[in-house]
């Protein structure tokens, strides 16, 4: 090979170098659903931005994983008549969860978010009314979303809202975690979900189990719905299954104060974007 090929070669290999770093480390986060990638069992997944990418903007999707911990954490945008048994089972175990709640759900369910707040448990930010967040870029009108269900829920508890997000349905952009940052918000995805959130199609409960218990690993956030039959159901084994697998449970306070290592990149993602 002369040496004029040689050099194009080379250069051509640097450049591919350059924007596979860019894909994986650089400081542009992809706008779309949160995904996953689960390459083996027990083991965390790779999320599609990275921990030190979301980090920037106060934002994570996974807690330590050098020590058995999960956080525990609802998704409900309406009251399917089974959150009363899901609160009971907390109390149970003395575990306190975080509840991503819409404003429809707060204004239908206010002795129900009264009950979460009173037993401990964190009430956080899931929007007024369920928006597509990625689609609006006006701080004014994104502002208003989260802003609108924090004065709803201090009128419906007395209290201030705690400061955490979740993006409906798992769609963001960058630039929707640099606002709800701003606002003084901590964004909160999941590593560890399944498709539990179509009422016409419950899984079993061992379905559940086969999809939840093989995946769990050291330092996971479950996103659960509470809107979910099979989920009331399955809650007090599950727990109980977690714990005899030495795991304790923490809140995303924790979650935010103590970060863990990150995975390595790769892999092919799973979108699990939520329905509520």
């Amino acid at each position: 090979m002369r040496k004029r090929d040689l050099l194009i070669l080379l250069a051509a290999l640097t450049a591919a170098a350059v924007t596979a770093v860019g894909i994986f480390s650089g400081s542009a986060l992809p706008t779309g659903a949160w995904g996953l990638s689960f390459r083996q069992e027990g083991a965390p997944p790779i999320g599609n931005a990275g921990i030190d990418q979301l980090k920037r903007y106060d934002a994570a999707y996974i807690g330590s994983t050098s020590e058995k911990v999960l956080y525990l954490t609802f998704d409900a945008g309406y009251e399917n008549g089974c959150t009363e048994k899901i609160l009971d089972t907390l109390q149970k175990h003395n575990v306190k969860a975080a509840f991503f709640l819409v404003g429809n759900y707060i204004e239908k369910n206010a002795d129900l978010v009264r009950r979460m707040t009173e037993e401990g448990h964190i009430v956080g930010n899931h929007t007024m009314h369920h928006y597509d967040m990625s689609k609006i870029s006006d701080k004014a009108a994104f502002t208003k979303e989260l802003q609108d269900l924090e004065t709803l829920y201090k009128d419906t508890t007395g209290q201030d809202m705690p400061k955490y997000y979740r993006p409906p349905q798992g769609i963001y952009s960058e630039e929707n975690l640099r606002m709800a940052q701003e606002l003084g918000y901590r964004t909160v995805f999941w590593s560890l979900a399944y498709v539990d959130w179509n009422n016409d199609s419950q899984p079993t409960q061992e379905q559940a189990f086969a999809k939840l218990l093989p995946r769990t690993h050291p330092g996971a956030v479950v996103l659960l719905h509470s809107t979910s039959k099979t989920n009331a159901e399955i809650l007090d084994e599950l727990l109980t299954k977690w714990e005899e697998e030495g795991y304790r449970f923490a809140t995303v306070e924790e979650l935010f104060a103590l970060r863990g290592e990150v995975p390595q990149e790769g892999g092919v993602y799973l979108s699990l974007p939520p329905k509520t």
